[in-house]
């Protein structure tokens, strides 16, 4: 049995080697791979109609959405954006339209202000360091994702979608219990369908 301090270990090293790993990424490599994920879209989900879909403001080197956000809008769907309302809770997600202003939230994260709507998504595009083909994505360490996608899961149907290059791909994440897998990810070659689809 692996012990939960070797399995933070594991995730410490793996965050350092996928944080150089996607840095290293060129500013034509970057925008050719947003252009890449916006022109996949999101049909191999096959989202419902009017079905909301959260994105995220793109921070430290990650795979931009702005481009798909776009798309998606111009295809009917509201948009939300992710909200941290407390350390140690699950992210709140407010209404947002692709364009609009936003105020610095959470470690000066983007995020649509206080008095926009709050919804329930029904697909969650979800940012990562690293993801293998089990589902399992590892992100900054601080469980946001995992405690939204555990209480989005209890409350009803969730599709989680990670966004990442290719080069963030590893054969397999180190995880502890608590981590909740993704449902797809979503790369500049295309949709990938991971074990759990």
């Amino acid at each position: 049995m692996t012990s939960s301090s070797s399995i933070d270990e594991a995730k410490r090293l793996l965050r350092i080697e996928m944080l150089e790993r996607r840095r290293a990424l060129n500013p034509d490599e970057r925008a050719d791979g947003a252009a890449a994920i916006a022109a996949s879209g999101l049909g191999f989900v096959e989202p419902a109609a009017g079905a909301v879909i959260s994105g995220y403001s793109a921070i430290r080197d990650e795979l931009d959405p702005a481009l798909l956000l776009a798309g998606l809008a111009s295809a009917g769907h509201p948009l939300a954006l992710p909200v941290t309302v407390a350390r140690g809770k699950a992210l709140l997600f407010r209404c947002w339209e692709a364009g609009a202003s936003l105020e610095r939230g959470d470690f000066s994260v983007p995020v649509p202000g206080e008095n926009a709507s709050v919804v329930v998504p029904g697909i969650l595009l979800v940012p990562l360091l690293a993801f293998d083909l089990q589902g399992y994505r590892l992100g900054y360490g601080a469980g946001y994702y995992d405690r939204t996608l555990a209480q989005l899961r209890s409350d009803g149907v969730i599709t989680a979608i990670g966004l990442a290059f290719d080069v963030q791909q590893v054969e397999n994440v180190p995880r502890d219990g608590y981590d909740e897998p993704l449902d797809w990810v979503l790369t500049p070659s295309g949709p990938k369908k991971i074990g759990r689809v």
